[in-house]
């Protein structure tokens, strides 16, 4: 590969598809580039999304269509061009054209913003009035845990936030963290290893540990 080709390759990297020796002519390369290395922490779950969804297909469906070079330049380009939004929701979205560009469909990742949905799920809120933020959390149960999608407003600018699950029994997880912009509401994507009735709320920390907003179950 060529130096140009080397930055390109960062999306087949990712997904797996890279021949042998490409890959370790890569791996060689990513010691010495940062850029790059940055752009493989956009696609890091990106295989593991996939992998979700393929083992939800019914037996003999095949997930997607054979992914060419096209494609993943097209998705190289799209994650640098959302590097500015959450995380959760880049990867999501990446995923998510993998599977719609190739032809299939894909239930799992919701590759529109339009705000955290309750589809098969929870719906639960909460705003601080001392800190001004608001959020809302749709949680959908999983065999692995709980698929959490986030909506944030009027967080503090360019803090960087970070969603916590608190289990009943105080158990602490990372849901999803990311920076905030000054550009609306924020909608993010992330999970927890614990089930949905083992949750007792969720909160939202800025990276020193102050709690913006605490989200419960909605009393019925």
């Amino acid at each position: 590969m060529r130096p140009l080709e080397l930055h390109r390759a960062v999306g087949a990297y990712a997904l797996g598809v890279l021949g042998t020796a490409d890959t370790f002519r890569f791996e060689e390369h990513l010691t010495d580039c940062a850029r790059c290395a940055a752009l493989l922490s956009e696609f890091g779950s990106v295989e593991a999304l996939l992998a979700d969804f393929a083992r939800q297909l019914p037996p003999g469906v095949e997930p997607v269509a054979p992914i060419g070079e096209a494609l993943l330049h097209r998705l190289l380009d799209a994650v640098q061009a959302r590097r500015r939004t959450g995380r959760r929701r880049r990867l999501a979205l990446v995923a998510a054209a993998v599977v719609l560009a190739s032809g299939g469909t894909f239930s799992v990742v919701r590759a529109a913003g339009d705000g955290a949905g309750a589809a098969n799920g929870l719906r639960w809120s909460g705003t601080d009035r001392a800190s001004g933020v608001s959020a809302v959390v749709a949680l959908r149960s999983a065999g692995w845990g709980t698929d959490v999608d986030l909506d944030v407003r009027d967080a503090p600018q360019h803090a960087v936030c970070t969603l916590v699950a608190v289990g009943r029994d105080g158990d602490v997880q990372t849901v999803a963290t990311w920076t905030a912009g000054k550009d609306g509401p924020l909608h993010a994507r992330g999970a927890a290893a614990l089930p949905p009735d083992a949750i007792g709320h969720f909160e939202v920390r800025t990276a020193g540990g102050k709690m913006l907003v605490s989200v419960w179950p909605q009393k019925p």
